[in-house]
This record gives C-alpha cells, structure tokens and sequence, in this order.
C-alpha cells in the first residue's frame, strides 16, 4: 500500500486551498490497483490569522460544505483520505477541530477531535496560542479499520501525550495518523524526535503531514518536515521544505515482524487510560 503526506502552505483562502489539493492529487503519483492513502495537514483549508476566523466556516455532522468538498475529492480521486481538520460545531459556541476519515467512494469511515489544545507562549512572531478559545476538546479515541489495517487518528499538539499514542495501540492501530501544523520554533526543536519517540513506543506506522512556510504574509510560520515513520523509528519519506507529496509503500509484515521480536505491549505493566474507541 502507498501512504502519501500532503505538504501545504494553506492561506485563509478556503477556495485557493480546495484548489490547491486538487491540483495536487490530480498529479499524485501511483500505481495502476494500488491502495492509497492520502493524509493532508491540520486546517487544511482554512489556516493563518486567529483561530476564531475558524468560526464563520463551522459546519454541522449534516451540513458542511468543508466535509463535503473534501469527501467528494476522495471519491473523484479513489483514494482513502485522512482529511486534516475543518472546524465542526460544538454546544458552547466553540467548534471542535475534526479530521474526518474517507474510504475511496467518499463514504465516512469515522472521524476524530482534536483532544489536547495548543494553550501555550512560543518565542516567535505569533507568541501567544489559545486554541481553546475557539476550540472544543474532544473526548474520545478513533481506530478505523481498512482492508489495509488499522488506522489511528491523532492532531498535532496530541504528539506530544505519549498515553493518548499507547491507548490508539490498544485499540488496535498498526498505523496513526497526524495532521498538523507545528510552528518553526517548537519543530525545530521537538517534531521529529516526537514523531520517532511515539512510532517506537507503539509500534505502528507515524504518519506526520504538516504545513510549511509563510502563511498569509508572514503573519504564521510553520515547520514542515512531513515524515512518515516506520515502528522501528526509521524515516522512511520526508518532505522538508516547499509543498508537495512525502511518498512511501509499506508493508505489513515489517510492523509485524517487529511486534513479534519485541512484543513490549506485553510487557508493559502499566495500564493504558480508559477511553472508549469509537
């Protein structure tokens, strides 16, 4: 199976970021059979400014014009498709930041909100990130099964809450899946030894499509690097800079035939948090 990492540098222009994505999967490059899985970055579609620009394109579970544009992408293309993250409402006037997850006909497999929200002080132009201002923390886990195994899904900040990676193992994932948009300053600094540090751990395949570059005139800066990440914590594929695919074919029988030699689920005597997968 090919997994293939979209890189944007996405704007606040939601049609320039629809049109970007499909001119890029219309040049995705694959094999005649083959599945594929597509993952694009967190706010894929609507990205730079403050986060409460966020709210006038919230959509509902049964009218979203963002979740329909990207599953019909998914069905034009035949692709799977992890849809980075449009914004959903919640009850409270805040909306969660959702990736849905599509099969290759368009259909929704499942989807995921983003848990841990990105409440800290940066030392760059931005400075100061307040996430739960616009957002909504979601409170369950999503494994998705495939006819190519299984599927966890994860949102950036989440990287770096080590139990929320083991409790998406247990549940089953033998890959996960993590759109995202880190700033320069902290993927400098933590994105990939994160990305290697949670593939080791559980063991699955570390999927990080990121953003990249200047966004809106300079006002937000992202660090790129999308990398997939073998359960041995080899990379695998990496697009460091500029936009585009970061490509790589797996197999299976490498995931398993390291679980097999290290079996450390097994051995791990600590117990994994309680949240029910859905």
């Amino acid at each position: 199976m090919q997994i293939s990492l979209l890189q944007c540098q996405s704007s606040r222009d939601v049609q320039a970021n629809l049109a970007f994505i499909d001119s890029q999967l219309k040049l995705l490059p694959r094999e005649p059979n083959e599945p594929q899985l597509v993952v694009l970055p967190e706010c894929c579609l609507l990205f730079g400014g403050h986060e409460s620009q966020q709210l006038q394109y919230a959509g509902s579970e049964h009218q979203s014009e963002l979740k329909t544009a990207l599953a019909n992408m998914a069905k034009q293309y035949q692709v799977y498709l992890i849809a980075g993250t449009i914004p959903m409402r919640a009850n409270d006037g805040r909306v969660f930041s959702r990736c849905y997850f599509f099969d290759d006909h368009g259909v929704t497999l499942g989807h995921y909100d983003k848990l841990h929200l990105f409440d800290v002080d940066v030392a760059d132009g931005t400075k100061t990130y307040r996430e739960s201002d616009t957002f909504h923390p979601g409170n369950h886990l999503c494994v998705i099964d495939t006819p190519f195994g299984k599927v966890g899904l994860a949102i950036c900040y989440d990287i770096r809450f080590g139990d929320l990676f083991r409790a998406l193992r247990l549940a089953g994932a033998d890959y996960i899946a993590l759109p995202s948009a880190f700033t320069k300053v902290t993927g400098e600094a933590h994105w990939q030894v994160l990305l290697q540090a949670r593939a080791i751990e559980t063991q699955c395949y570390l999927l990080g499509a990121g953003q990249w570059g200047q966004h809106n005139q300079g006002s937000r800066e992202t660090w790129g690097h999308s990398m997939i990440v073998d359960p041995w914590g080899r990379v695998i594929a990496q697009r460091a800079t500029e936009c585009g695919w970061a490509q790589a074919k797996v197999d299976l029988s490498e995931l398993q035939r390291i679980r097999q030699q290290m079996p450390v689920i097994g051995h791990n005597r600590f117990i994994a948090p309680q949240l029910a997968p859905v």
